[in-house]
């Protein structure tokens, strides 16, 4: 073979990461195989009275009967994770479909023109207005959501003088560590509570410390590196672009503002409100949730004189958009349905406790962290790791003396701040921004990695004041 056509075959091979439903499936076969020789068994179960939830007896642990996995039920096990997901699906269906209706009505594209205009002159509070956007966007779980603003953030910024590295950064960086804190994220935070069995959304308060300590982060590096880049251009991750940028760059059609997008903007802020209210104050879940949304699209359809059809080809538009990640729960829920089939969860939290038993909190908390991050780099879906990791953490924090509103809090920070890292998140993001994800990475590695160091004295400050209600 002539050395020209084995180096062009050499190049032709690239490796790419697997589609998620790919790794999934692959995870639920090694489940499978390794179902055949790890033994049987079960943790005792005991009715908690301070919470009335039951609770691993870390204490009794029994071995049973060896239950064998079939083909069938490998495959029957596709069908069964959706059924027993479904809750979770659901909301996450129906709260992006209401929000993509919003998005159509033009109100979110109207606010970022307005804000254009509101802030010339003064370049650099439009950075940080459209950085506290995302962040805002990322408190409330609007991650795939959020796609096509992307674009359109990131093209303002850069008609007001700065670079492609400033407006991707003010995307990127305002919703990374905001997500991973999770204050009124349903798809992460939500989930996981649910699962382990805590109120929806309790322990806000020092999320939002976790929150205000990634934002400073975050805040800081960016107005740094904006000011530093405009003001010497050779300093600029793309410089090559910058030197021949034309300030005035086209943001595209200018979205009017009208009072019903005034209003519909209002509304949403409303929405926001009541929805942290009533997951606070009334011990709100899903069901709750999803009709407060309902309602709210319902309104929105009156408001701007949309028919029933329209609307619901609208709502459908931004369910769609979701459907990959909600079936990514399912399919996650699918690994669950076959440990509990063969009876093997229990032995593996059994094993993973003793392992890690006499170990003090902080290396085991950190171990934790650390391999949540690295499944990141794979599963990309926030609520399909929660349903796929939730059930072990969970009986494993009973079992080493953790609180459950720690396992959560160190599941969130090992999920979300590498979502805009790890290139089966980030490559994505990236090409809406219009930015190469090499350049991103050597922007983001020090930002988010100042980010997950202080994430981890977070999770280990929460841990020692004993962070609950349990």
């Amino acid at each position: 073979m002539p050395a020209a056509q084995r180096t062009m075959e050499k190049k032709k091979f690239k490796f790419t990461v697997p589609h998620v439903f790919v790794i999934l499936a692959i995870i639920m076969l090694l489940v499978f195989i390794v179902s055949f020789f790890v033994p049987s068994g079960n943790f005792e179960r005991v009715l908690d009275e301070n919470s009335g939830r039951e609770i691993v007896n870390p204490d009794v642990f029994n071995w049973v009967e060896k239950q064998y996995l079939t083909f069938s039920d490998y495959f029957q096990s596709f069908y069964n994770g959706i059924v027993g997901g479904i809750s979770i699906m659901g909301n996450l269906l129906i709260c992006s479909g209401v929000l993509g209706f919003l998005e159509s009505t033009g109100a979110f594209s109207a606010g970022i023109h307005k804000l254009v205009r509101a802030t010339k002159g003064k370049e650099i509070s439009l950075v940080v207005i459209m950085y506290v956007l995302f962040t805002v966007f990322g408190v409330l779980g609007y991650g795939e959501g959020a796609y096509p603003f992307y674009g359109l953030a990131t093209a303002v910024i850069m008609s007001a003088g700065y670079d492609r590295m400033t407006g991707a950064a003010a995307v990127l960086l305002g919703s990374c560590g905001s997500f991973a804190c999770g204050m009124l994220n349903m798809f992460t935070t939500g989930v996981s509570q649910q699962i382990v069995g805590l109120p929806i959304f309790s322990g806000m308060w020092y999320r939002f410390i976790v929150l205000v300590v990634f934002f400073t982060i975050g805040l800081i590096f960016l107005v740094r590196y904006a000011n530093r880049s405009r003001k010497d251009p050779t300093k600029s991750y793309c410089y090559e672009e910058y030197k021949n940028q034309d300030a005035s760059a086209s943001i595209g059609e200018e979205v009017p503002m009208t009072w019903k997008r005034v209003v519909a903007l209002v509304g949403f802020v409303a929405l926001i409100v009541i929805q942290g209210y009533g997951c606070v104050a009334l011990k709100w879940s899903f069901p709750n949730i999803t009709a407060l949304y309902i309602i709210f699209m319902i309104l929105l359809a009156i408001l701007f004189q949309v028919g029933p059809t329209e609307t619901c080809n609208r709502f459908t538009a931004g369910a769609a958009r979701v459907l990959g990640p909600a079936l990514a729960i399912g399919f996650a829920n699918s690994v669950m349905v076959l440990l509990n089939k063969a009876n093997i969860m229990d032995t593996l939290v059994y094993y993973m406790g003793n392992a890690l038993q006499g170990k003090s909190p902080m290396v085991t908390l950190l171990i934790i962290y650390i391999f949540v991050t690295a499944l990141n780099f794979f599963v990309v879906s926030g609520s399909g790791k929660a349903v796929m990791m939730m059930p072990i953490l969970s009986p494993l924090g009973q079992m080493l003396g953790i609180n459950q509103q720690v396992m959560v809090l160190t599941y969130q920070l090992g999920d979300g701040l590498t979502n805009t890292l790890w290139p089966a998140g980030a490559v994505v993001a990236c090409s809406l921004c219009g930015l190469d994800f090499g350049k991103w990475f050597r922007f983001a590695i020090k930002s988010i990695g100042t980010m997950m160091i202080a994430a981890y004295i977070l999770i280990v400050i929460a841990n020692a004041i004993g962070y609950g209600p349990f």
